[in-house]
């Protein structure tokens, strides 16, 4: 009998039934497992499938389960990895073909967390080179589809685990998140993203102590099986001098937690890029729906396009910092990559300066906003998933582009000040591509923008995509 109707089983649901033995991890992990098998070879989403360790840890989750052991809160649960994230025992590549080889030793600290609460890894999800980018393609493994259309992009650089998860190849994934690499993909591919505070999640190993800019985070086809992931990966570790206690902090529980009384602002483009008409539309009808519930959505406005200059500026230094032991490897890596590393080498204390000077005063205005809105929402991405081929969108609402990067800016201005934002399906264009509503909240409060992503998602709820095998 056929048990392909497993894998359109929540994150949560299938760990329920593993819990209940009503389903054995071992029969999840083979219905992913074949879903792969058929989706797989047209999206590219997972780079490097392990299922010999999968089956392994599958069994292992049944015999707890079988001896009445608790298996953990992701008991079961097939998960994909971000491959810019070490896995013990399993070939890590950074999507470059300069770790092409590489198999760690150890595990990420959140990798390690993920395992010990239950969850089944079946493999590594593609990126590009390092991370770097917002199209997920590299030389080593190719360019992933959007499952929507495999004509086009699935963004990046977390666009293999979201392509995945709209698939149904596997149920959670992890990611990490610098200029927006858990949001945009998560809006490009009908999922949810989620960029907690930095800190909340810890990264190990890491050359950047201090890192305010890059953080790890959950991603899911859903607000809650999100929230279910974050609890698992969430709280201190002596690895991550950022990393603090999550105290009696319960993230499943606060998506069902009440929006009335909020107020929430609708800021259409802070980053002075302009937004494709038909994606605006769908995000402002969506965060005002939020009023349903009781909020109070009310539109608001600022500008923050002075902070893409400052973003080129800090990540240029993030990136030397990042690759200051890969410097030499710079000939060999993609355009993209190898450029954001020069433009670090070229400038001088005085531009990062200016930078964080600039970075100072968007910390302001964002706070000032946030004295009068718990929250706002904005469109993640200022347009539709964009033909796979191009690096970039040609244009946003017929203003041409000349960087690579300035469409992602109504993602990493919200990076470069460190608040938490979540991406939520928020509808579908006329060509049947996902859109998503960025909804940013204040420091330490993933909460709210937990509750407010499920009431969208109650209003809005995503249907699967289409199937490619």
């Amino acid at each position: 009998m056929s048990q392909s109707w497993i894998v359109s089983l929540s994150a949560g649901e299938i760990a329920a039934r593993v819990k209940s033995g009503a389903l054995t991890a071992t029969a999840v992990l083979e219905a992913h497992l074949a879903r792969i098998a058929t989706e797989n070879p047209t999206l590219n989403a997972i780079c490097t499938l392990v299922e010999d360790k999968a089956r392994a840890a599958a069994s292992a989750v049944d015999a707890k389960v079988a001896a009445g052991i608790d298996p953990g809160p992701l008991a079961g649960i097939p998960i994909g990895i971000k491959d810019v994230h070490q896995t013990a025992g399993i070939l890590t590549t950074y999507g470059s073909p300069t770790m092409a080889d590489n198999v760690p030793t150890q595990d990420h600290v959140m990798i390690a967390r993920i395992k010990e609460a239950g969850a089944v890894i079946v493999g590594k999800t593609n990126t590009p080179e390092y991370a770097a980018g917002a199209n997920t393609v590299n030389t080593l493994f190719g360019a992933t589809r959007n499952p929507w259309n495999p004509q086009m992009s699935a963004s990046g650089s977390t666009g293999g685990g979201a392509a995945a998860l709209a698939a149904r190849m596997i149920a959670l994934s992890d990611g990490s998140d610098l200029g927006g690499s858990l949001r945009t993909p998560a809006s490009f591919c009908g999922v949810v993203g989620l960029r907690p505070t930095p800190g909340l999640v810890p990264v190990y190993p890491t050359a950047r102590a201090f890192d305010m800019l890059s953080v790890a985070g959950p991603m899911a086809r859903n607000v809650a099986d999100c929230a279910l992931l974050l609890q698992a990966i969430a709280g201190e570790s002596p690895r991550d001098a950022r990393s603090f206690r999550l105290g009696s902090r319960d993230f499943p529980a606060a998506v069902e937690g009440k929006v009335a009384g909020m107020r929430v602002a609708y800021v259409a483009d802070f980053a002075r890029i302009g937004v494709d008409a038909e994606v605006e539309a769908l995000c402002k009808a969506a965060a005002y729906q939020i009023g349903t519930w009781g909020a109070r959505v009310e539109q608001a406005d600022m500008d923050l396009a002075f902070g893409r200059e400052a973003f080129l500026q800090l990540r240029g230094q993030w990136m030397v910092h990042s690759h200051l032991d890969r410097l030499h490897l710079v000939e060999r890596f993609n355009p993209n990559l190898a450029g954001n590393i020069r433009r670090g080498l070229a400038q001088s204390p005085k531009d990062i300066a200016a930078g964080e000077h600039a970075r100072a005063r968007m910390v302001q205005i964002w706070a000032d906003l946030l004295e009068t809105y718990d929250a706002v929402c904005c469109p993640c991405a200022p347009v539709a998933p964009f033909p796979v081929e191009q690096n970039y969108p040609e244009t946003i609402a017929g203003k041409k582009l000349t960087s690579y990067i300035d469409w992602v800016a109504p993602t990493f201005l919200v990076s470069m000040v460190g608040l938490p934002a979540i991406s939520v399906p928020c509808g579908m264009t006329a060509s049947q591509l996902p859109v998503g509503l960025q909804i940013v909240g204040r420091r330490h409060r993933e909460e709210d923008i937990l509750a407010l992503a499920r009431s969208v998602e109650r209003m809005r709820p995503m249907a699967f995509a289409p199937s490619h095998g």
